[in-house]
């Protein structure tokens, strides 16, 4: 199959990003108008790594985010369900730690990592909820979420001028730049599916987090979101109950 249904079965979106691996680098930084880099520059700085850290950056594609993020010196493990991007970011970043799996249920421990990112991922994870109390369970106390993912547009001209990009404009760039037109048809539809800043903000709180804050990019087209994995709060072993966070902090825009 070379376009995932809506429903964003794992194996279906996986083939898919498989069949676009090899030009993904490229259709991305024309589809975003040159607007990648400085996404990618607003998330490392959200992230703030630091030399020895233990970062999970999630749904990386090629590494090209996580080789960003290396070059602080942290330790950064490049994580996708992707066997075409994982091999794809392999032969790029061969000093790279890539791993493949799917955020619903992560490969580590609980409280490993020092931070967690995903950057337009999250959005094609079937069950993004549970992706989230994941990152939670792998992060420790005082640990930090970041993620950079597509939004709503404020503005209601903005908004409706980039849903007729998304309609009439990207499949064009996409028919130049793209071995699978069909795979950016599922972009534009699960962009236009996914829920606004202020849902995805209480969907991070719901699983624990605190200090949840999110800021527009470029009008919001994107939106950064923020959180912290409470200081006293670890994971208990299955089936112990975990105590939640007396004081949620509001949603906060910038």
């Amino acid at each position: 199959m070379t376009k995932a249904d809506i429903s964003k079965q794992p194996d279906e979106v996986a083939n898919m990003f498989d069949g676009v691996a090899k030009n993904y680098d490229l259709t991305n930084n024309v589809l975003s108008a040159g607007n990648a880099p400085i996404w990618r520059f607003a998330t490392v700085k959200a992230i703030n790594p630091r030399p020895g850290e233990r970062i999970l950056d999630i749904a990386a594609g090629t590494g090209t985010s996580s080789a960003a993020l290396a070059k602080t010196g942290a330790h950064v493990i490049a994580f996708d369900f992707s066997p075409g991007m994982v091999a794809e970011g392999r032969r790029k970043h061969p000093d790279l730690e890539f791993i493949e799996g799917n955020a619903e249920h992560l490969p580590f421990g609980d409280n490993e990592f020092d931070a967690v990112t995903i950057s337009f991922g999250l959005r094609n994870v079937n069950n993004p909820q549970a992706a989230l109390a994941e990152m939670y369970r792998v992060l420790k106390p005082g640990g930090r979420l970041v993620i950079c993912e597509f939004s709503k547009p404020p503005i209601a001209l903005v908004r409706a001028g980039y849903h007729a990009y998304l309609k009439y404009v990207m499949p064009t760039v996409v028919g130049v730049t793209s071995s699978n037109n069909e795979a950016y048809d599922y972009l534009g539809e699960s962009i236009r599916a996914w829920p606004d800043q202020g849902e995805l903000s209480r969907w991070v709180r719901g699983v624990g987090f605190t200090r949840v804050a999110w800021r527009n990019l470029t009008v919001g087209i994107v939106a950064l979101h923020r959180g912290r994995k409470p200081e006293d709060q670890v994971v208990l072993a299955a089936g112990a109950k975990r105590r939640r966070p007396k004081n949620l902090t509001a949603d906060k825009t910038q």
